[in-house]
């Protein structure tokens, strides 16, 4: 039997029908349907969930006003639905935080400058720019009262974390990820 449930439900029946050809291409045909129809299941089930929606995921785009965008990839378009769905009720500094973490895979320093009407927000682990920096910075604008600006800080190799590696280890990272020369 290809199926997988065709001989599961052949243990179902007496063990008579084991032998009978006619009954095990039925339960074969049936079994291939049956998981036909759980996978689709699945597949259904997990457009429910933003970390596993594919096809689904244009619903909650739609659902949540945010312009529908194929070319990103399925982990920004996922994080900009993560982020919309966390940024709502009292702006906080722990809100702002969690809405820039549904963006990066790592950790978000989000500092208050009251004095300044400024807010900060460092990148702590992601080394360089972010590939999804204008979807975090349309996020954060649409939470962050109008008053207060937000500031960003970025993390580079230092001279320290670069002395001592080869080139080859050089090479491994991308040129975002090193300090951009600025200007005196």
């Amino acid at each position: 039997m290809t199926s997988s449930l065709g001989p599961e439900m052949l243990g179902f029946l007496p063990g008579y029908y084991a032998s009978s050809r006619v009954m095990r291409s039925l339960l074969d045909a049936e079994g291939m349907e049956l998981d036909e129809l759980r996978q689709a299941l699945d597949e259904t089930l997990a457009q429910f969930f933003v970390d596993t929606a594919t096809w689904g995921l244009e619903r909650w785009e739609r659902d949540l006003d945010i312009a529908t965008d194929t070319s990103k990839p399925l982990d920004q378009r996922r994080s900009l639905v993560k982020s919309k769905l966390r940024g709502t009720g009292t702006v906080t500094v722990a809100l702002m935080r969690s809405v820039a973490e549904s963006f990066v895979n790592g950790a978000i320093e989000v500092t208050q400058q009251p004095a300044l009407y400024r807010v900060t927000v460092r990148f702590v682990d992601t080394l360089g720019l972010p590939p999804n920096m204008d979807d975090i910075k349309a996020a954060l604008e649409a939470i962050v009262p109008a008053h207060l600006a937000v500031t960003y800080s970025f993390r580079y190799l230092t001279i320290n974390e670069v002395n001592g590696q080869t080139i080859n280890q050089m090479q491994a990272h991308s040129l975002t990820d090193f300090a951009p020369f600025l200007d005196a």
